[in-house]
């Protein structure tokens, strides 16, 4: 076997691979970002302000652990994509915030910060309009238009 024989089928072979990764990476060219303005408070866990007996969990069923960058969102926020897990900017605070918990049908247009057991951060933090961003991926842009 030649020296080119050997380049041309290790090309070829090297081609398929890249190929496939790429076929098989998640598309983003129908994403949507969408950028809104919302009420932020903020919320702890502990008992007088979330669930009794465990003031950890999550109507998610999530266990939130203090130090976590993690939010919950009213409902309306979820009908329009802001659901379980998604990511989430908030202009003004550093890193990405996952969306972990649910509020009370109650509210609507709001979020809360989850600050752990910090209730002085959280009563420091008041409440604040904020600019959120995340991202609808295609399949999840469809079942909110439906």
């Amino acid at each position: 076997m030649t020296y080119n024989y050997l380049t041309n089928k290790l090309l070829t072979g090297l081609s398929i691979v890249v190929l496939l990764l790429f076929s098989s990476c998640k598309n983003n060219d129908n994403a949507e970002e969408i950028t809104m303005t919302v009420t932020a408070s903020a919320y702890n866990s502990v008992e007088a302000q979330t669930k009794k007996g465990n003031p950890n969990l999550t109507a998610w069923g999530d266990i939130l652990e203090p130090g976590e960058k993690s939010i919950a969102v009213s409902r309306d926020l979820i009908d329009m994509g802001l659901d379980h897990n998604q990511e989430v900017k908030i202009k003004g605070l550093p890193g990405t915030y996952i969306v972990k918990d649910k509020m009370n049908r109650r509210w609507t247009n709001k979020i809360d910060i989850y600050m752990g057991i910090d209730e002085e951060a959280a009563k420091e933090w008041g409440k604040k309009e904020v600019e959120i961003t995340y991202v609808l991926e295609e399949e999840e842009t469809d079942q909110v238009s439906k």
